[in-house]
């Protein structure tokens, strides 16, 4: 028996079918559609869906369920949509209904950085642990828990949002202002900053990444040029380390997880970044604590909510 997962993100989308212990066999991929709405997402997945249904088929599968992960807040009990942060047309969609309506097989809709948590927690890098922290940085900034064991969603309505904590903003004129993590450290707004504060200097590892255009200043090229020693770009990622830095230890000192993931574009700097997070928890940590919880990359990169999706559905 076989399962169909889901991501509908803010730009990308992607559908599977795949096994009940989240092994993909079959994947399809897609940006939004213009124009970008919930109306044309939905027109995507109702051409795929019966196209994946087709391929199990002749495969001598069945399908059992679909899983979605939905890429915002959604209510768990009915598996209706809250809002989307970066796609219009979403609020108060109900998505399980119409999914089980339009294609007649049960379906699960849970958040995609839930789906993502619990996929890590499963096959990636929360294996064998008992709580688990999991966190993506990417073009925004999402969160699960698990809890001896359990995915935890709150009242139903999500839980563990990191991206809607509260930190001191430590950028110029507006340092010291109150603000949510995901406005200051999402990819995008990382990127914006940068731009805006960079001056490229001739042929530095920077400049030469970005083949000295500002508009080239991504989390990626701030990465790869931090990696190189350029002093611009490991200005911008020691920004990041302290802030994110500070919002990831007190997650840990109110959970204390073993294990803290995590992924998004953002993490793929890789050890640039992960190693001055790390020095920031260390100088933050509650002492009795005793460095009892491992920050780690997530493992699964780009197949996370999708594995989520295939675990969570029926």
């Amino acid at each position: 028996m076989h399962r169909i997962g889901i991501e509908i993100g803010g730009t990308k989308l992607q559908a599977a079918v795949g096994t009940a212990a989240g092994v993909i066999e079959h994947r399809v991929m897609a940006q939004v559609p213009e124009p970008r709405s919930a109306a044309t997402i939905l027109e995507w997945v109702d051409a795929i869906v019966p196209e994946l249904v087709v391929w199990t088929q002749k495969n001598h599968e069945a399908v059992t369920g679909i899983g979605v992960g939905f890429g915002g807040p959604v209510e768990s009990s009915t598996g209706s949509v809250l809002t989307s942060h970066q796609v219009e047309g979403w609020e108060g969609v109900e998505l399980k209904p119409w999914f089980e309506e339009r294609f007649e097989l049960p379906t699960t809709i849970a958040n995609d950085s839930n789906a993502a948590g619990w996929a890590e927690y499963c096959t990636g890098a929360g294996m064998g642990t008992s709580t688990f922290c999991y966190m993506n940085i990417g073009s925004g900034i999402g969160g699960a828990l698990v809890i001896d064991g359990k995915l935890h969603d709150g009242q139903g309505r999500g839980a563990f949002e990191m991206g809607h904590v509260h930190v001191a903003n430590p950028y110029g004129a507006s340092a010291g202002s109150i603000e949510k993590l995901e406005h200051l450290f999402s990819g995008w707004s990382i990127e914006r900053h940068a731009r805006e504060s960079l001056r490229l200097v001739s042929h530095t590892p920077l400049w030469e990444l970005t083949h000295a255009r500002d508009k080239e200043i991504t989390a990626r090229t701030i990465g790869e040029a931090a990696a190189l020693g350029d002093e611009a770009a490991l200005r911008i990622v020691d920004e990041i380390a302290q802030t994110v830095g500070l919002a990831i230890n007190n997650a840990v000192t109110l959970v204390h997880p073993e294990v803290f993931a995590l992924g998004g574009g953002v993490s793929l700097m890789g050890d640039v970044l992960f190693d001055p997070l790390r020095a920031r928890m260390a100088e933050l940590a509650y002492a009795p604590y005793g460095g009892g919880t491992e920050l780690v990359p997530a493992a699964l990169v780009e197949d996370v909510v999708l594995v989520g999706a295939l675990l969570l559905a029926e």
